[in-house]
């Protein structure tokens, strides 16, 4: 949708240019507004109409560093050589008018690619799975998510941001695979020329992936929603590779593939390498930590934990899904309950809302659409937190608000739960004598992953032995 092989072809160009003539590069009509083409060009479902007044749009940019440029050809045409020293005269007018003109949007090798001056690197980011080296100024960068912004809410869009591993894949050594997956090795598919398969074997990676059920209908339907990125704390080679296996045909991702390499941080993801505002992000991933300066736009994903050898990673003393040669369920899954949520998300912003489009915030409608989960219980704990902690600064606890959930620290006739580890405590008893609702702390995590209140009876507590 934003053309990103397109620009990185006229990066390439451009820089050639910049390389050959660093005063003046005759076919530098200017790289963000070529960007912006792309932007708008590469919009799917647009009515003629529509596409009439992006190219307008467009056509405004292009021209605006048309006159700047024809500004530095009039200085050119005003002084006629005469010699070398006439020619160094003219070159030195040339370029501090073009060091005056040009806004150094973007560089390659700390040279502007539309002039070619050297520029310093202290500010702007790198965008280097956009293009190997490129970097954009700060200014920039807010002037194409302006853009990107614009031309999103016009077709009823906003950004998606997804991890990788364990929440739309699961991938292992092949020399980790336990004696009771060797079955998985006659079972899976090659690389080549499958599009619907779930389980593949990368000899050449020695690594067997697996990708989560429902992902296809997930990718589907959120492409219709959302542009979407994919964003891991894996290396570019497998970034690229699993996005070869999620997106065969390049229909959703195109060149919006992050790895730890491209990130400004590789202990941290940020939103700052996404070409997108933050009020119109979502991020789906399963692990929150590595966000945190974002978590107000991240839908936290149930892990998924496929192979042996990732239940082992994360201390799992458990058989695997293909230990015991099954799988999450498609229809009920963690995907398949995320994009209804998603879907939902989507259309509060652009449906029921009443403030002005370009002022909504996708934050505020997740915050609403969370708040619903748990609504009108009231919740008492018992024996889940340790008794020299206060239980509001527990995670659990600030969990269950979130979800919407009114917390109580004692009992009364207008508690709806008592969320206990242990059935014999005197909350717990009470409970069951007054009828309230006796659950295990997992019914709170669980709802939070699904986003939907999950049936009480399927979360029992045990008494414990000692009682």
């Amino acid at each position: 949708m934003s053309g990103y092989e397109d620009m990185k072809k006229f990066v390439k160009n451009e820089m050639s240019s910049a390389t050959d003539s660093p005063i003046h590069s005759s076919s530098s009509d200017d790289f963000a507004a070529l960007i912006d083409a792309e932007l708008e060009a590469g919009s799917s479902g647009s009515s003629p109409d529509e596409r009439s007044n992006e190219e307008e749009e467009v056509d405004d940019d292009f021209n605006d560093h048309r006159n700047k440029r024809r500004k530095t050809e009039k200085l050119e045409d005003q002084v006629e050589p005469q010699g070398s020293t006439s020619q160094g005269l003219i070159a030195e007018k040339l370029d501090v008018s073009l060091k005056d003109i040009c806004a150094h949007p973007g560089s390659l090798k700390q040279m502007c690619i539309i002039c070619g001056q050297r520029v310093d690197e202290e500010s702007g980011v790198t965008f280097g799975y956009i293009h190997k080296g490129l970097r954009l100024s700060n200014d920039e960068i807010v002037r194409l998510r302006s853009t990107d912004m614009k031309n999103l809410l016009r077709h009823k869009k906003l950004y998606l941001v997804l991890d990788l591993d364990h929440t739309l894949l699961n991938s292992t050594q092949l020399n980790r695979l336990t004696s009771e997956e060797e079955y998985l090795k006659a079972q899976s598919d090659s690389l080549q020329g499958l599009s619907n398969g779930e389980l593949f074997t990368l000899e050449f990676m020695h690594m067997m992936t697996k990708l989560r059920p429902f992902i296809r209908t997930f990718l589907k339907e959120a492409s219709k929603m959302f542009e979407m990125y994919i964003y891991t704390m894996g290396d570019r080679s497998y970034a690229l590779e699993m996005a070869k296996l999620l997106d065969p045909k390049k229909d959703y991702f195109s060149g919006r593939v992050i790895s730890r390499d491209d990130g400004t941080r590789r202990d941290q993801k940020a939103l700052d390498v996404i070409l997108g505002q933050e009020s119109a992000v979502l991020i789906l991933d399963d692990t929150e930590k590595v966000w945190t300066k974002h978590k107000d736009n991240m839908i936290l994903m149930e892990r998924y934990h496929f192979f042996a050898s990732s239940c082992r990673r994360f201390g799992f003393n458990c058989k695997s899904l293909s230990q015991l040669k099954t799988d999450e369920s498609a229809s009920y899954g963690a995907l398949a309950s995320v994009l209804k949520v998603l879907q939902q998300i989507h259309h509060i912003f652009f449906n029921e809302l009443d403030s002005d489009l370009a002022s909504r915030d996708v934050r505020q409608v997740l915050k609403r659409v969370r708040k619903e989960v748990l609504k009108d219980c009231k919740l008492v704990f018992s024996r889940v937190f340790p008794k020299k902690f206060q239980a509001e600064n527990n995670l659990l606890w600030k969990i269950a608000e979130q979800l919407g959930a009114t917390c109580l620290t004692g009992i009364s006739s207008s508690v709806t739960h008592v969320v206990s580890l242990d059935a014999g405590t005197e909350k717990s008893r009470w409970a069951m004598k007054e009828n309230k609702f006796l659950v295990h702390p997992r019914w709170i995590e669980t709802a939070n992953f699904f986003w939907q209140k999950q049936p009480e009876e399927n979360f029992p507590v045990s008494q414990t032995k000692n009682q």
